[in-house]
């Protein structure tokens, strides 16, 4: 491999959610918890960024904009940004759409934020599949709406859209927004056409909007192809898809995400909704433009290396952690372990790993919405040696644990 995906990076004073935030995000009601090591020694395997370098060809591209020595008031002026990620979907996604609908949003959270406010009345309700990333919760809570779950089907570990479910739910006349998540966020599904084409006809047979969240589009595994939204419903005026080379590329903290807005009403709200009034960040620019024109050999080869951090994890799992199952997703770098029969505590599984094994994973309804205790999200995005003892702990911890059940 050109790029090296087992070198170990210290972390620590840098000021990442990763090693400082972990306490107040997954144990708000206890951040003062006692773990078995340091903090520091904790194995993170929760927030979804990665443990990777970055791509050196966008370290680069910053350095070389840090040489320009003025960090000025900026914008995305002119068409290069603009064309290279339009190039982007186009090759990777045989998918285009019209230059003027992209704007853009410091992440796809605030995105997320702003659209449910600018969509729906205060008596109306949000629809998502469960479990579900926390943030759509949050994104109705902030706007004061009422989010209503459809619970996916779990065969032995393979997940499904429950159609009747989503389909009786999406006809409450009180239901005008629907959160899409495509790759899906916490179990790695990508929707097949036939399922996106069932999930779009029922959108538009009950005219609803709907916020297509393709964050994780990038990271298939590699004989698996993600379709967007915007081609499964090429003319419906009321879909909003989100994209971001944040996850993909490792440089969330530059907080550039892409938001093409079909519906012209809505995206002159969203644009006049900018606290930022349009500026960003001049290194996010630089950043993301790198990505999107010079990522693509460092992108294959962090798949590959991902794929086999899958193959060795469920293999290990299948091995070490009886009555564990799990399956390697089809997208993300996230793993879903359902321990719902494992015999251990399944109450506060990250509570039960952190004071256990000094590991860090995110589990259960309080973070994944509902549909989701006894179940923990595994990030594997990181050295494989650092899987390895993750998974080793964990593993242990569960062995100590367990009883007859």
């Amino acid at each position: 491999m050109k790029y090296d995906f087992d070198e170990i990076i210290d972390r620590r004073n840098t000021s990442c959610e990763n090693v400082e935030g972990f306490r107040s995000y997954i144990f708000p009601e206890d951040p003062d918890i006692i773990l078995p090591v340091p903090d520091e020694e904790m194995i993170r395997m929760w927030v979804a960024d990665m443990e990777f370098a970055v791509a050196p060809e966008i370290c680069q591209a910053i350095r070389d904009r840090v040489n320009k020595r003025i960090f000025g008031y900026t914008g995305v002026f002119g068409a290069e940004y603009r064309d290279t990620f339009a190039r982007w979907c186009s090759v990777k996604y045989d998918w285009s759409f019209p230059a003027e609908q992209l704007v853009f949003s410091p992440g796809i959270v605030p995105a997320l934020y702003e659209l449910v406010g600018n969509i729906t009345q205060p008596d109306e309700k949000v629809l998502f599949l469960t479990p579900a990333y926390g943030f759509f919760k949050h994104a109705c809570r902030y706007n004061n709406r009422e989010f209503v779950s459809s619970d996916m089907l779990n065969k032995d570990g393979d997940f499904f859209a429950d159609v009747d479910d989503f389909a009786k739910k999406a006809a409450d006349p009180k239901v005008k927004l629907v959160i899409w998540c495509n790759p899906h966020n916490p179990t790695g599904r990508v929707w097949s056409d036939k399922e996106a084409r069932k999930i779009g006809e029922i959108v538009e047979k009950n005219d609803l909007w709907i916020i297509s969240d393709e964050i994780h589009c990038d990271l298939t595994r590699r004989d698996i192809h993600h379709i967007p939204m915007g081609k499964i419903m090429p003319q419906y005026g009321k879909l909003i898809t989100c994209m971001a080379a944040s996850k993909t590329f490792n440089i969330a903290g530059m907080m550039f995400s892409n938001i093409i807005i079909r519906d012209d009403r809505l995206r002159r709200k969203f644009v006049r909704s900018d606290k930022l009034g349009g500026l960003v960040n001049p290194l996010s620019l630089e950043a993301n433009l790198a990505a999107y024109k010079k990522g693509g050999p460092w992108l294959d080869e962090l798949k590959s290396y991902l794929d086999g951090n899958f193959r060795f994890a469920v293999d290990f799992i299948r091995k070490n952690i009886h009555g564990a199952i799990c399956k390697v997703p089809e997208a993300t770098y996230l793993l879903w372990l359902d321990l719902r029969k494992c015999g251990i505590d399944i109450s506060d599984l990250s509570r039960f790993f952190a004071q256990e094994a000094g590991v860090l994973v995110e589990s259960g309804n309080k973070l994944f919405v509902g549909n989701a205790d006894g179940f923990v999200r595994i990030n594997l995005a990181m050295p494989r040696a650092l899987v390895k003892e993750g998974l080793c702990r964990m593993a242990k911890a569960v062995s100590n644990n367990c009883r007859t059940i």
